[in-house]
């Protein structure tokens, strides 16, 4: 079983804040022979439509040398988690959770701009220290 990441916790305390039930920590995935894990999974009753929503997070830190660097990893991981997700668990849909600061340092430029306009990824935005989700980009 990978390490979790620094900021895991925190994102779990934020979907909770946020109503979100934690089904699996992690959510384990078995690809042929490989075993992936996916950071959480959790899942939504939404009162209003009675209709459940289910989603599935990787959590990214990006405290490595490189912001760059760490977006391409993580774009990478989220590529592959998205497509095996899809063939095992078609109700979940994946984010990918990051600090605001990065997606402020990252995502206001245009190489973050070129991922967001296609919706190549979808991702949770949270404040570290208040533990809370503070955006949903889809």
């Amino acid at each position: 079983m990978p390490a979790k990441d620094i900021y895991h916790d925190t994102v779990k305390n934020a979907l909770i804040k946020d109503g979100w039930t934690i089904t699996n920590d992690p959510l384990s995935l078995k690809i042929g022979n490989k075993d992936i894990f996916i950071d959480i999974a959790a899942d939504k009753l939404l009162v209003a439509d009675k209709k459940g929503q289910k989603i599935a997070v990787e959590v990214k830190s990006f405290v490595g040398t490189s912001e760059v660097e760490d977006l391409k990893n993580a774009l990478g991981q989220y590529i592959l988690y998205e497509k095996i997700l899809k063939r095992q668990f078609s109700e979940r849909i994946l984010y990918l959770a990051i600090r605001s600061a990065i997606f402020r340092r990252l995502f206001s430029q245009e190489i973050g701009q070129i991922l967001l306009e296609d919706n190549t990824l979808k991702l949770i935005i949270f404040d570290p220290e208040q533990e809370m989700i503070t955006q949903w980009i889809n």
